[in-house]
């Protein structure tokens, strides 16, 4: 056998492998990267203080284990008092390649769903860039499950929401995004080679806040199966 299929070629444990539930299949879709664009939204970047002109992208990446499963309690994390929800939807790559053309971008697609970008909004207030020790914790990124693209097509519109406790406080189109999708996929591979198993979040609407423990969270991306998820007593 080879190196990487040996389980026996290890000296510890091989780490369970990270996936995410497919909608209609037993199959979950491997993850292997987490990638995540900041300020994409313009009433968004606005709330957060900044100026709304199309400037570069931000990007930066979430651990593959930090993808928690629609329907879990996870505990509000360690080492925050201000924990914040932030809505996205989520694609997922099929096909890899580098310097990637956009008028082919949407062939790399292999489905989509909705995800949550959880982040110790203080942490990062206070430390500024880079975004790690506020975005990139355990169990940071909620998913919702996957819908083929061949079952959807391309998303480029659509209603993204997210209500805490039932009430509705985050409440946008996917049409308003600043990068669309092709976009962003094309830039994101001029600096990284995708490859199957790849994520992107594709960035938040404006209505971020905070959530406390106790709070149940539902997200939503018209088309998609929802997201939901309960935050549990602080992590100690």
């Amino acid at each position: 056998m080879s190196e990487t299929t040996n389980t026996h070629a290890y000296v510890l444990p091989v780490p369970p492998q990270a996936s995410i539930a497919v909608v209609g299949s037993e199959k979950r879709f491997p993850v292997r990267r987490i990638y995540c664009i900041g300020r994409n939204y313009a009433a968004h970047v606005v709330e957060m203080g900044g100026n709304a002109d199309r400037d570069p992208p931000i990007f930066f990446q979430k651990p593959a284990d930090a993808v928690v499963a629609s329907g879990a309690t996870i505990p509000y994390p360690s080492q925050t008092q201000n924990l914040h929800h932030e809505v996205e939807l989520v694609v997922a790559i099929g096909k890899g390649g580098r310097d990637i053309a956009e008028n082919t971008a949407l062939d790399h697609i292999w489905g989509y769903a909705v995800g949550l970008d959880l982040t110790r909004r203080d942490i990062q207030s206070r430390d500024g860039k880079p975004w790690e020790i506020a975005k990139a914790f355990d169990r940071s990124f909620p998913v919702g499950p996957l819908t083929p693209a061949s079952d959807l097509g391309f998303i480029d519109s659509g209603r993204i929401s997210l209500a805490v406790n039932g009430k509705v406080v985050q409440d946008s189109d996917i049409s308003k995004l600043i990068w669309k999708i092709p976009e962003i996929i094309v830039r994101l591979s001029a600096f990284f080679e995708l490859a199957p198993g790849d994520i992107i979040l594709t960035g938040t609407p404006d209505g971020v806040g905070p959530i406390e423990p106790g709070d149940r969270l539902e997200a939503y991306v018209n088309g998609l199966e929802p997201l939901t998820l309960t935050i549990g007593p602080k992590q100690v």
